[in-house]
């Protein structure tokens, strides 16, 4: 189902535009107009090379118009619209998700490393929150129209209790957030973290350990 209402093109613009300028932003300033990402170039910079002939598709991406599979073991999914999806986004310090969540469904807690996230939920409600480095939880539960802001580097989540779907656009200061979900970069990180390590930060025993690490191994096709 699209979402082309204007008062939601509206909402999402104004989003974009009260994000901080690239000064203040997860993101380096901008040198020049415009940088569009080579994605194929094996130059390493802090973001990607420019390429040399630039289209209007550079600029252009329609993924975030329907609804992604939730079909899965959290049974939500973020469909992202950054750098790597919209070249033009190179050095603008921007970039957006859509996420779908199914009725029951959890965004895990995650961390973006490199940018702030603000939410603006399309359809039904959610309960959100993150975590602040004193560990106290701040958490609200959000619905149709509501904007949340989970402030960059924190541990955050996102969770459908309700029996119907939900949706959000998620906005970015930074052409490529990054994200860390705490369960499978603790339990699926290749190489493994020593079983060891894990037992004594979660205070729990090598079967318990072992079974989490089977469960968010990959599934073999």
């Amino acid at each position: 189902m699209a979402f082309t209402s204007p008062s939601l093109s509206f909402a999402v613009l104004a989003m974009l535009v009260l994000l901080p300028s690239p000064s203040l932003s997860g993101d380096p300033d901008l040198l020049q107009d415009i940088c569009v990402a080579d994605l194929t170039s094996t130059v390493k910079v802090n973001g990607f090379a420019c390429k040399a002939t630039v289209t209007e598709d550079d600029f252009y991406f329609k993924g975030l118009a329907a609804p992604g599979n939730t079909n899965n073991t959290y049974g939500s999914v973020v469909t992202s619209a950054n750098v790597e999806k919209v070249p033009g986004l190179n050095t603008l310090g921007v970039s957006m998700s859509r996420i779908d969540y199914a009725p029951g469904s959890l965004n895990p807690p995650h961390t973006h490393p490199r940018a702030t996230e603000m939410v603006f939920v399309l359809r039904g409600t959610l309960d959100v929150g993150f975590i602040t480095t004193g560990n106290k939880l701040v958490a609200k539960t959000i619905t149709a129209g509501d904007v949340f802001v989970f402030p960059r580097g924190l541990v955050h989540f996102q969770k459908n209790n309700g029996d119907a779907p939900a949706a959000v656009i998620s906005a970015f200061n930074s052409q490529l957030p990054g994200t860390q979900s705490l369960a499978m970069t603790l339990f699926a990180a290749t190489p493994e973290v020593p079983n060891n390590v894990l037992t004594m930060a979660f205070q729990v025993g090598t079967k318990e350990v072992e079974k989490i690490k089977s469960r968010l191994a990959p599934k073999k096709s």
